[in-house]
């Protein structure tokens, strides 16, 4: 199964177990984290619906892209400037693809002790 997330602004394909460089996400190096902002999903040709839909990645690094050099130069004016910028990146490796958003959220509802309408507290008594 795919899906196309998007992310810092960018949109990325990605299967289970691949590995993508995005821009800079919090997070330390093996914590997981969830991509909530999926634009398609499917397997194949087919297109599978995307409510709810979810993916989930592991943060492998934070890492800082190749230096790009900026010069500026104004000729017969004895004007030069050179800067450098290296631009902050993340390497993520999708762990699974699913709606692990509802999962959570039933367990959590399920979790919780619901009382029977016809009997009282036992703090109020």
């Amino acid at each position: 199964m795919f899906a196309i997330v998007r992310t810092g602004g960018k949109q990325y394909r990605v299967a289970a177990g691949d590995k993508i460089v995005v821009e800079k996400l919090d997070g330390e190096a093996g914590a997981s984290i969830t991509l909530g902002d999926v634009l398609l999903a499917g397997e194949g040709s087919e297109l599978k619906s995307v409510e709810g839909l979810t993916v989930s990645a592991e943060i492998i690094a934070q890492a800082k892209a190749d230096k790009v050099i900026i010069f500026k130069k104004k000729r017969r004016h004895n004007y030069r400037r050179k800067n450098g910028h290296r631009q902050q990146h993340t390497i993520l490796k999708i762990t699974a693809i699913g709606a692990q958003e509802k999962k959570a959220k039933a367990k959590k509802a399920d979790a919780a002790p619901v009382a029977a309408e016809g009997e009282a507290p036992a703090a109020q008594a």
